[in-house]
């Protein structure tokens, strides 16, 4: 398929035809305490887009760079949308849904990002792929990698969850702990791909990681029956799933398919806000630290900052943020009460649909999608002290009447 890279900053284009990373011009002229310059936006070719309103039917790797390879080898998406009752009548909101995408095989939303650049590096023959992490990303190019036969090659700050550390190194990947933050993880791996070669899969730093996440926006057209939802809440860290579920109903409509774009909804935790605070003052700083309990969604510098900001403005739409309070008390909510166990970084979506619910900021006939980018498991720490397993007891009647009264 035909396509460019155009700078979200300058605007300037770029041919596809080899690898590119970032805009040479604006990514040069980045500032302290700014968030970076020269991501680049993958332009799918406008006559392809337009040819797939003639079509029956559409499926996610229609809107794709890069076709992927023997799909059922790693098949990533096609995750459930509920209608969760016990939450529509609790909530008032009869048209509510909620999008699991810790349903993906190595349980997070960033299988998404990881199958596309998996098809990027089989494209152009790599066979290695090196990436910085605090955890699922990492863990979602580990598992492509197993599936594909590709070599990965894992930065990590050495506070990362251990339990999507010993994922990523089961599924074989090259797992490199560092002592210092994500920023200098991320730092490193580029250092590592400049040295060694390879692709680098670095969150926005490739901009297939923001196009392979756009998957998702078609499969809630096509499982909404061909229409897009009025607001889609989503978690935010470093701005690239936000500017991903933007990018796909915006190449929705570039196709024809839709005549008009959802509100896309930004849900940060107070305690890692710097896209928040970024929309609300129309100023695209930093912010010194980022100290949240929701560790997927932890950044103080995202790395896509600037298109977030952008994309919520060109939505119609604004940065909701809630506490890490409210995130577990969502985390326990969606379990006891939807069946769902997704990890505070999800739950963090879900907090902040509760409490614009709860001010009345959207309406309750609006057609809702709560995007769950992870699965709890991977996170068993965020739920201990506030569940609890009960101690033994003998297998005897009486034992039954001191528990049950």
């Amino acid at each position: 398929m035909e396509f460019k890279y155009e700078c979200s900053d300058c605007g300037k284009e770029y041919p596809s035809d080899k690898i590119i990373y970032r805009c040479p011009v604006c990514s040069e002229v980045n500032e302290d305490g700014k968030m970076q310059k020269g991501n680049l936006i993958t332009k799918i070719d406008s006559k392809h887009l337009k040819s797939l309103k003639t079509k029956d039917s559409v499926t996610p790797g229609d809107f794709l760079p890069y076709k992927i390879p023997n799909e059922s080898t790693f098949p990533v998406g096609n995750t459930p949308l509920y209608s969760p009752l016990r939450l529509i009548k609790k909530t008032g909101f009869k048209n509510l849904k909620i999008k699991n995408d810790g349903a993906n095989p190595s349980g997070s939303f960033k299988d998404r990002a990881s199958q596309l650049v998996a098809a990027q590096a089989l494209h152009f023959g790599e066979k290695t792929i090196a990436l910085a992490s605090t955890g699922n990303a990492g863990s979602a190019m580990a598992c492509a990698g197993a599936a594909y036969g590709l070599d990965i090659v894992l930065f990590v700050p050495e506070s990362a969850p251990k339990a999507k550390l010993l994922q990523s190194a089961l599924y074989g990947a090259k797992v490199v702990p560092i002592k210092d933050n994500y920023d200098a993880a991320f730092s490193l791996s580029i250092k590592y791909t400049e040295k060694y070669g390879g692709i680098n899969r670095n969150t926005a730093y490739n901009p297939m990681t923001v196009e392979g996440k756009k998957t998702i926006s078609i499969e809630l057209f096509n499982q909404m029956r061909r229409k897009a939802p009025d607001a889609v809440y989503v978690p935010v860290g470093d701005g690239v799933i936000y500017s991903g579920v933007f990018k796909g109903f915006y190449d929705l409509k570039e196709a024809g398919l839709i005549d008009k774009l959802p509100k896309i909804i930004c849900a940060q935790s107070e305690k890692s806000n710097a896209i928040s605070k970024a929309w609300e003052k129309g100023e695209l700083n930093t912010i010194p630290e980022a100290t949240t309990r929701a560790d997927s969604i932890s950044v103080a510098s995202p790395a896509n900052g600037r298109m977030a900001v952008r994309y919520i403005n060109e939505s119609n739409a604004w940065a909701t943020e809630v506490t890490d309070e409210a995130i577990l008390a969502a985390q326990l909510e969606l379990g006891s009460e939807a069946g769902i166990f997704a990890e505070p970084a999800a739950a963090c979506a879900w907090a902040a649909f509760k409490k614009d619910a709860e001010n009345g900021k959207i309406d309750k006939d609006a057609e809702v999608v709560v995007l769950l980018t992870g699965i709890g498991f991977k996170d068993m720490a965020s739920v201990e002290g506030a569940v609890e397993v009960p101690e033994s007891i003998e297998p005897t009647v009486e034992a039954l009447g001191k528990v049950f009264g």
